[in-house]
């Protein structure tokens, strides 16, 4: 690859934004400052425009193995360098699923033949793999997924002695789905009383319900406390589970950490009479209410981790009635224009939107050299233009299934290039078909 010279960025890092150039070199950032000049380095000028670390995305579903018709690594990993997005962790609910070291290495195998953007996956927990669970290296993967409530590819964990021996016997952090099952089924179940299959979506918050999150993830936060184990829990959703959460300690001394996805902070309960089932999800968006609880928990640091829970399925299949309309949508290609629009208006400052997009994964999932722009560390970096705007339209979607939730949404922010380890993998709208992608690597 040689050497890329970056002039006039304005890098967001570590809590400051810096006017610089810098220097990168193979797979590296060889030096930053005020000015630098190289013999033989490709010129790109940032023209003033941020420079950011590469989006690390803890949570995504590229469904590779098994429901390829929805989506691959190549192709929703080709869609993420376009949104900026230079790291993603899959999770276990692919077909078959990821619930033995060999199956896990076969996904490791696909990655490295057609990923875009680095990679790791997540082990799948189940009621019956614990002896597997015990085998895994603490180095091999980003972590364990335990499904707590049920959702696409049915990995539902629910014996409670094996949950507990799970959270026992791993050094791995473990990133759980909290929905209680029982309660759902038993909102479900009245639901489909008065309304047969053609339950109205905007019944979704409903009937997987505040009640059923803060259940599931109000027990597992007792058991991790009970056992020592580290726990993330994925994408929440309501106001009442931000009350479970800490921040009065630092996010390298927490035992149990916590996620939102950008759905759940930019759509709310008014938004299933337009977008109907487009953005059903699993746990729901809720009300508005709830969406300003999150915010308030991510800006005061209760919640730790901005990420996608990119889920693609098909408009075929969305276009169902609901309780045939599968949940999930595709959002890795938008999560950074959209965080951006959030930074315009004042909600959320782009230094605190880059560490908790960037900065805090590599802490939580202890990422090696990634996640700060930093001399030494990898060129995973994205340059982006805020004041270029652009509409989200058919034209210009990158996900296989070819739709997105924010279809018609104009935003201001453009990324122009993204970087991974040193190699332009995206610049005005192309993508290289050139790969340099690499298999996540952990300090633990």
């Amino acid at each position: 690859m040689g050497k890329t010279l970056i002039k006039n960025a304005k890098v967001v890092n570590e809590g400051a934004v810096m006017a610089c150039d810098i220097l990168l070199d193979g797979n590296y950032i060889a030096k930053i400052d005020s000015s630098i000049s190289a013999v033989n380095a490709k010129i790109i000028d940032a023209k003033g425009n941020y420079v950011l670390p590469g989006i690390i995305d803890d949570q995504v579903h590229f469904r590779e193995p098994g429901l390829t018709h929805k989506g691959s690594i190549a192709t929703e990993s080709r869609a993420a360098v376009a949104g900026g997005v230079t790291t993603f962790m899959e999770q276990p609910n692919t077909n078959p699923q990821t619930t033995t070291i060999e199956k896990l290495e076969e996904k490791f195998a696909i990655a490295k033949a057609t990923a875009y953007a680095n990679y790791s996956f997540l082990f799948g927990g189940t009621n019956d793999n614990l002896e597997e669970l015990k085998k895994l290296d603490k180095n091999a993967c980003s972590g364990v997924k335990l499904f707590l409530g049920s959702s696409t590819g049915n990995m539902l964990v629910d014996d409670e002695e094996v949950i507990e021996k799970i959270f026992r016997n791993t050094e791995l952090v473990i990133s759980a789905h909290c929905e209680d099952e029982t309660t759902i089924r038993n909102n479900m179940a009245r639901y489909t009383a008065e309304f047969g299959d053609a339950i109205p979506v905007a019944y979704h918050p409903s009937i997987r319900s505040t009640e059923a999150c803060y259940l599931s993830s109000s027990r597992a936060i007792a058991l991790a406390e009970k056992t020592g184990a580290r726990l993330h829990v994925f994408h929440l959703s309501t106001g009442k589970e931000t009350g479970l959460f800490r921040n009065d300690i630092p996010l390298k001394d927490k035992k149990i950490t916590a996620e939102v996805c950008v759905h759940h902070l930019w759509f709310s309960g008014e938004d299933y009479k337009e977008k109907g089932t487009l953005i059903k999800w699993n746990p729901a968006v809720k009300t508005t209410a709830d969406r300003a609880q999150l915010w308030d928990a991510l800006l005061d640091d209760r919640i730790d981790v901005i990420a996608t829970d990119h889920a693609p399925h098909t408009l075929e299949e969305k276009d169902n009635v609901y309780t045939k309309a599968p949940s999930g949508g595709p959002l890795v290609q938008h999560v950074l224009p959209a965080m951006l629009e959030k930074v315009i208006d004042g909600t959320i400052s782009i230094e605190k939107m880059v560490e908790k997009m960037c900065h805090n994964p590599a802490i939580l999932f202890q990422i090696e050299k990634r996640g700060y722009v930093r001399e030494g560390y990898f060129a995973d970096l994205v340059i982006v233009n805020t004041a270029d705007a652009w509409q989200v339209s058919k034209s210009n979607i990158l996900y296989k299934c070819g739709w997105s939730p924010f279809e018609g949404q104009t935003f201001k922010s453009k990324i122009s290039h993204t970087f991974v380890n040193g190699h332009l993998a995206y610049e005005n709208g192309v993508v290289s078909e050139e790969r340099n992608a690499q298999r996540l690597t952990f300090n633990r």
